[in-house]
């Protein structure tokens, strides 16, 4: 018996925030939002990029994660990070990490997100 993958990623958002949510994950980040089972809570949202699936839950006493984070691997890392500074989330340089190019933001509830692109050799 093994691990053999990971279905999806699930964060937490505050009460009433799901359009701010889709603002980001969408509209800056250019993930598709994708309809949530009708048999789960009404509350929260569905996103997908590719393989990634990420779901956002609502969480009545949120308290943003910032240490825990995804890491979402990008194919244009200076195109999202100026867009994620020109509107306004904040842009945080860390320690180099072999064979990536990085660096780390926020969704607009405070959680951390890493942003990360493959070097070629």
């Amino acid at each position: 018996m093994a691990v053999t993958g990971l279905d999806h990623l699930q964060i937490a958002i505050p009460t009433g925030a799901e359009d701010a949510a889709r603002g980001f994950y969408t509209g800056i980040l250019g993930m598709r939002e994708v309809a949530k089972p009708a048999n789960l809570s009404p509350t929260g949202c569905w996103f997908e990029s590719g393989s990634l699936r990420l779901h956002i839950g609502v969480d009545p006493d949120f308290r943003p994660a910032t240490k825990a984070h995804p890491a979402f691997l990008v194919d244009d890392i200076a195109a999202l990070e100026q867009a994620l500074a020109e509107a306004g989330y904040p842009i945080v340089q860390d320690k180099p990490v072999a064979g990536y190019a990085r660096f780390f933001t926020a969704d607009p509830f405070g959680n951390r997100i890493e942003i990360m692109q493959r070097l070629r050799a």
